[in-house]
């Protein structure tokens, strides 16, 4: 299970103390114009070192595509690309080389393979999603002809968080701070709360939310392709993600079916459409045309540089200290992550929909 997609794919390969994370994007739509900066600027939103709320590992993380292109336009054939990995501390790994790290993937992955990367996590790190990231720039790429636009922003950090309603904030002012938080004071708080955190060489969890606009009525199959059922699949794919929600969510359950309902009116152009939005821009699987938004929980990372008790592969308890470089909290590099995922998604969809005709691009 390492491609996504169904027309629209992605095969990713590659681990985090490897030559290279990479990857093949297949069933990119021909003529599509190919921004190499802004595929660039996608990963350097992921890439780590941004700030000090931040791991401090120092990678470029230079994108080389490697075929599918020529004279700036996508050729419609399989885009390879590759990531190389310039700056391991391998050696930060060694004391984890026979300890398994609480709530890692390091018991799971020897039990089922029966071998194991202890370099960084090998193949369940995080810096894998690099490979998505690629593949949503050049989703992202493909939607901005179609006029959808993908954003994602953090709406909480431990207990500090914003109100669910997207539409009560500036989403341009995303990028203007570390934590990506729309809400300048918030955000600020939630810097020191990271922080403080750090310091205490514990982690911390937060929420996600996404909104995608400009999304066309029909996206998503009944009864297994349910558009939610995509987006909630690929968004618990990404690592440490504990839960997804769309529209109202949970918060749903409190209200009767008179406040939850969205009314049909018709709007500008004789279009129906609704007076509310707590489908979240999803009704019966199959988007609305409304603004389709969700929320993504993710909880604190694993590795913590704190005492911990644990188990080793010889079946005996030990305690484990942590070495290296990680993240406090994964919410600003995961920001970018978020909105990959969804547009690779919903251009997957898009082009079920549409059989993938070229007169659509």
């Amino acid at each position: 299970m390492n491609t996504t997609g169904r027309i629209f794919t992605l095969t990713t390969f590659g681990e985090s103390h490897g030559e290279a994370i990479g990857g093949v994007v297949d069933g990119m739509p021909a003529g599509i114009d190919i921004d190499l900066n802004f595929i660039q600027q996608e990963l350097n939103r992921r890439r780590p070192g941004q700030s000090n709320i931040t791991t401090s590992r120092n990678e470029a993380d230079r994108v080389e595509l490697l075929s599918g292109i020529f004279e700036g336009k996508s050729t419609g054939c399989p885009i390879g690309f590759i990531v190389r990995n310039e700056n391991q501390h391998s050696s930060d790994y060694d004391n984890m080389r026979e300890v398994f790290r609480p709530s890692h993937a390091d018991y799971t992955y020897t039990q089922k393979y029966g071998v194991r990367d202890h370099r960084g996590g090998g193949r369940s790190s995080a810096r894998i999603t690099i490979s998505r990231c690629v593949a949503g720039a050049l989703a992202k790429l493909a939607l901005r002809q179609l006029g959808i636009e993908i954003v994602a922003y953090t709406s909480q950090v431990g207990p500090i968080a914003l109100e669910r309603d997207y539409h009560l904030y500036d989403l341009t002012q995303t990028e203007s701070n570390a934590v990506r938080c729309p809400d300048q004071q918030k955000a600020e708080e939630m810097i020191q709360l990271i922080q403080q955190v750090k310091a205490e060489g514990d982690t911390i969890g937060g929420i996600i939310t996404c909104v995608i606009k400009g999304c066309p009525v029909g996206l998503g199959e009944p009864e297994f392709g349910k558009l939610h059922a995509q987006l909630g699949a690929a968004m618990l794919s990404i690592n440490a993600v504990k839960g997804f929600e769309y529209g109202d969510g949970f918060a749903a359950v409190t209200q009767r079916g008179s406040e939850q309902n969205d009314v049909f009116t018709v709007g500008h152009d004789s279009i129906v459409t609704t007076k509310t939005n707590h489908s979240g821009g999803i009704q019966g699987g199959i988007s609305n045309g409304q603004d389709i938004f969700f929320r993504v929980a993710f909880k604190p990372v694993a590795t913590l540089l704190c005492e911990q008790q644990t188990v080793d592969i010889h079946g005996e308890e030990t305690t484990l200290t942590a070495r290296g470089r990680h993240d406090a909290c994964v919410l600003p590099r995961a920001v970018p992550v978020v909105e990959a995922m969804a547009a690779i998604t919903i251009l997957d969809a898009f082009l079920v929909y549409k059989s993938g005709k070229k007169e659509d691009f």
